[in-house]
């Protein structure tokens, strides 16, 4: 995750760059990227549900085992996605809110 989130930062330096320019402020830049990092885990990890159901309704055809999906078990495993991308994001979500807007890179000053 952390490594998608480096790459969509660099790939995004003019657009950071001319946001910074415009007035933007480094906090609203890092909230953009930590939503964005939050959104690909959680949908990902909505896919990943899907398909572990889909394989685990799968399996108990061939063997007499019912799987269980429950509230509970959604809310959590959505929980730990969101978690994940607040973690792993939040560092490439830094370094776009201090990329100076003059040449595209990382800035000292904050």
């Amino acid at each position: 995750m952390m490594n998608i989130m480096y790459v969509s930062v660099t790939e995004r330096r003019r657009e950071i760059g001319i946001r910074r320019a415009l007035g933007a402020k480094p906090a609203t830049i890092l909230l953009q990227f930590l939503v964005e990092a939050v959104l690909i885990t959680f949908c990902g990890g909505l896919i990943g549900i899907g398909v572990g159901f889909g394989i685990s309704k799968l399996i108990g055809i061939f063997i007499e085992l019912k799987p269980v999906m429950t509230a509970g078990i959604m809310l959590q495993s959505s929980i730990i996605c969101i978690a994940v991308g607040i973690i792993f994001g939040i560092i490439p979500a830094r370094r776009a809110s201090r990329l100076d807007p003059i040449d595209g890179h990382l800035s000292l000053i904050v």
